[in-house]
Formats: structure tokens, sequence, C-alpha cells
């Protein structure tokens, strides 16, 4: 091996050396002051943040593009004409039910009544209940009905106006079944489901073994657990999303 070769690796060495003589104290001085703690500390920073952010996804329409809540106007059960627009900036639960309902919206909306009370104080959730018995379910009929089920928060609605107008809603703008049928209990037949908007007056919802939930079983209490067909109750994972979509 020559001497040229030699003192080649001598000079290599001898960087490697100034190198750690320079620069090890200062990575143990960082490590003392911190430095490290501090980065970690912007990760669990991001890691808050990711929280302050749902997961929950867009339902779609046929084209690809997030289905939003189609304009609509109706009467309240306080005579006030309500629209989409008083809906904007907050989260809501959407059902469709009629006050004389003999079967499942009772318990809808006793359901939703707990989730009412779950959300006390929050100026931007609310609920927009649409009768799919309009003919019967004026907003007298209706303010009875709120007044006996402890409807409290301002911002949950329940609606009346033109039947077709609201079938249309229920049928084409939410894809939840509602039909007049004299063969069933009580005259009408519709889903127990409810629909969860985001602020911005999309549909949302989480995603279960890959697959989108889309809408959330409204029949089974919290209490119940499950129904006699085996189905679990949905209300908790409502509660769950609404808190998400209110961090939003």
């Amino acid at each position: 091996m020559s001497k040229k070769t030699n003192y080649s690796y001598i000079g290599i060495a001898f960087i490697i050396l100034v190198f750690g003589i320079y620069f090890i104290p200062r990575i143990i001085d960082r490590i003392s002051n911190d430095d490290v703690t501090r980065n970690e500390s912007r990760s669990d920073q991001t890691k808050e943040k990711d929280a302050y952010t749902s997961d929950l996804i867009f339902i779609k329409n046929p084209d690809g593009s997030p289905k939003k809540v189609p304009d609509f106007s109706f009467t309240d059960h306080n005579g006030n004409t309500v629209t989409n627009k008083d809906y904007e900036g907050k989260v809501y639960v959407v059902e469709f039910f009629f006050t004389t309902c003999p079967t499942i919206c009772p318990r809808m909306n006793r359901n939703l009544v707990q989730v009412q009370n779950a959300f006390k104080g929050f100026d931007n959730f609310g609920v927009a209940s649409f009768t799919i018995n309009p003919e019967n379910d004026t907003p007298e009929v209706l303010k009875a009905y709120a007044d006996n089920y402890g409807i409290t928060n301002p911002n949950w609605h329940l609606m009346t106006g033109e039947r077709d107008d609201i079938y249309k809603l229920a049928n084409e703008g939410f894809y939840i079944y509602a039909s007049e049928n004299k063969e069933v209990e009580g005259g009408f037949e519709h889903s127990g489901n409810f629909a969860l908007i985001d602020k911005n007056g999309f549909i949302r919802s989480r995603v279960i073994e890959g697959n989108p939930l889309i809408y959330y079983e409204g029949i089974i209490s919290e209490e119940e657990q499950t129904d006699e067909d085996g189905k679990t109750q949905q209300i908790t994972m409502l509660k769950e999303d609404i808190a998400k979509l209110l961090k939003e």
C-alpha cells in the first residue's frame, strides 16, 4: 500500500475524530435541554389536532360527488318557516315520522330526545323532523307532540308542508323510504333511520368493517342494546359521530 493511501486513511480518521469531538457533546446537550421532548410535543400537538378532525365519510351521489341536503322550506311546530339555510353552521339529525304513528316513531323520538339532552348547551346542534302525514300534522299538532316528548332544543324543528315536497325530500333527497299505505298499521310506512348532517349540509357517516353505515338505526335504544332480531343499537354511534362533527 502506498504512503499516499496511508495518508488518506489517516486523514479520514482524523476528520471522523474531530466530527465526534465537535458534534457529540452538542447532541447530548440537545437531549439534556429537552429538544427531543419538544419534538415529541409537536407530534402530540399534531395528534391532538387530528383528534378534532373526524374520520367520518361523505355519503356520495351516483356520480361520486358528496351528497348534500337538498333545498327545502317548510313550516315548523312554532308556525315559523324553516329552510335548510337555518341549519347552516350546525350539525343536525334528520328523521321522517308522523305523530299518530303507533309503532316505531315513539321509540325514534324518545331516542332523539336522549341525543338532544346529551348535547345541551351546544348552540350548533339541531334536529330536523319531517312529518309524512301533513294533512293531520299541523303546526298545532306538532307543537303538542313536541311538548309531550320534552323537545326543548330551539334548533329542533318538527316540520310540515306539501305532501309531495316531503315525500320527494325523503325518497329522493335522502333515499329514506316513506310512503302512505292503508294496509299497514297507522296508514303509513317509513324507515326508522336517522341521517347525520355536517355544518356544511353534507350527509356524513362512519365506516364499519370496511362498509359505510350511511344511516343510523333510530329505533333501538341504548338501554335495549339489541332488538328481537339481534340488531344492535346505533344511538351511541350517533352521539359519538355528532361529537366528532361538532369539533370539525
